[in-house]
């Protein structure tokens, strides 16, 4: 009997294991209307930034133009900036294509709003997707309470628009709300595969996309693996908001240096480099438009008219500053001529400007004093060497005066006022004081410095005596 009980038991272990071990059923009727084209595999990877959105919306582009069956956007990101996790979103819900986000490990914060725009979410084993909470700065402390509720409302529209649970994606942002049998107040929701699927946000655990596809029975489809061209990985490389804070303080850090010390050497160079890699790989993927960089030079020229023209600190300055971190500004945000989006969409350009003045303050004030008593640095700079033998002193030489004599107009003690040849010099006495009236000769002259001795008047030369 016991032994009969032990192989059921075994039995219905190793079946339960067998199930669970398959593919849970997903509705694939959202296919139904798909065209009979290509699948579309795109990658979202690494951080969420305006240059994937660019990216992303190309790939989709190309999707339609293909009449493509789905896209799966295979998913495996720690998040990014929400305007262009925003701008993302737009897009993947526009489309008339089927779309499915699959999970590859990691879809938090802007990458669980992502996935949530998808018509279908797919996670593999040991995936996760929450954490959505907007944070700031390099330190990851949370935002203010203005941008948890527009993210807050961003994952409820979006999760609605998809016929999923809106406290569910609420409670991915906010750590007060409490979702109960799910989250626990005071914690920020993240869901494993297995509890995604319990829950209604994910539809389906497969191993890999080749599983998906044919769970999906689309092997017999043209699949295609959409990639990021060399262009698109350059913009997204020096489009990230540490690259950029770090090409802003070469372009403010050298030019300040430079007009300090006019001429064109390392540190314009450095400027230049910058710009150079600041603005043109943002003007081509159409993120920075010409009047931003055009008022950038003004900026910069009206700085330079300040230094140059009329030195000091007045309206020229002042104006150039301005416009010079204006343009900055205009540039870190996806604007359309002079239509800026809200300020809830522009918190991380706001965030990346701010930490870049505070670190450039910090860099010109360690550099202003390190700079100048450095020999590595000197050797940079082309200065002359000033001494006497190339004729450079810091004052007339009188080296004539070198023997002559005279008489002490003024008691030396050591120094006074002597006359030699009919000429008032001021003079140091070298060794003993010398009265008023006494004889003196020069002994030696060194720059303005003209060092006489008393002279024994027995000795007293013909033409000095009274």
């Amino acid at each position: 009997m016991k032994r009969s009980f032990a192989i059921a038991t075994l039995w219905l272990l190793i079946t339960g294991a067998g199930v669970y071990a398959q593919p849970f059923p997903v509705d694939a009727s959202f296919l139904e209307e798909s065209g009979g084209g290509p699948v579309y595999e795109v990658p979202i990877e690494g951080m969420i930034d305006n240059a994937l959105a660019a990216y992303l919306e190309r790939a989709i582009d190309e999707a339609e133009k293909a009449d493509a069956t789905v896209i799966v956007f295979h998913i495996d990101t720690f998040g990014g900036l929400v305007d262009a996790a925003d701008k993302i979103r737009q897009t993947i819900l526009s489309t008339d294509v089927a779309t499915i986000a699959l999970i590859d490990k990691n879809a938090a914060s802007a990458g669980a709003l992502i996935s949530y725009a998808a018509d279908r979410i797919v996670m593999v084993p040991g995936a996760s997707i929450g954490a959505a909470t907007v944070v700031q700065g390099v330190g990851g402390e949370e935002a203010p309470d203005k941008y948890q509720s527009y993210m807050l409302g961003l994952m409820r529209s979006t999760a609605e628009a998809n016929g999923r649970d809106p406290s569910i994606a609420e409670a991915m942002v906010d750590e007060s709300l409490e979702v109960e049998g799910v989250s626990e107040k005071g914690k920020v929701l993240t869901l494993s595969a297995n509890e995604a699927l319990e829950l209604g946000v994910a539809d389906l655990i497969v191993e890999d996309y080749d599983e998906l596809i044919e769970h999906l029975e689309l092997s017999s489809r043209t699949s295609i693996h959409h990639e990021t061209t060399g262009v698109e990985r350059f913009l997204r490389f020096f489009g990230s908001p540490v690259i950029q804070s770090i090409l802003m303080l070469m372009m403010l850090g050298g030019l300040y240096f430079e007009l300090q010390t006019p001429g064109v050497g390392f540190p314009g160079a450095i400027a230049l480099v910058g710009g150079a890699f600041f603005f043109a790989p943002n003007y081509a993927a159409g993120l920075v438009e010409s009047w931003e960089i055009a008022l950038f030079i003004v900026g910069v020229i009206l700085l330079i008219i300040e230094v140059f023209v009329t030195p000091g600190f007045g309206l020229a300055g002042v104006v150039g500053l301005i416009v010079a971190v204006g343009a900055l500004f205009s540039a870190l945000v996806g604007n359309v001529g002079l239509q800026f989006p809200p300020l809830s969409e522009i918190v991380s350009a706001i965030y990346t400007l701010a930490a870049t003045m505070v670190l450039l303050v910090l860099l010109l004030f360690s550099l202003g004093r390190y700079l100048p008593s450095s020999s590595a640095v000197g050797r940079l700079i082309l200065q002359p060497e000033l001494a006497s033998i190339g004729g450079y002193t810091s004052a007339e030489t009188r080296d004539w005066l070198v023997g002559k004599t005279g008489r002490a107009l003024t008691a030396l003690r050591p120094s006074g006022t002597a006359t030699i040849d009919d000429e008032r010099v001021d003079v140091v006495s070298q060794g003993d004081f010398v009265d008023r009236g006494s004889p003196i000769r020069v002994v030696s002259v060194s720059g303005s410095r003209v060092e006489v001795k008393g002279v024994d008047k027995r000795t007293e030369p013909e033409n000095e005596k009274a």
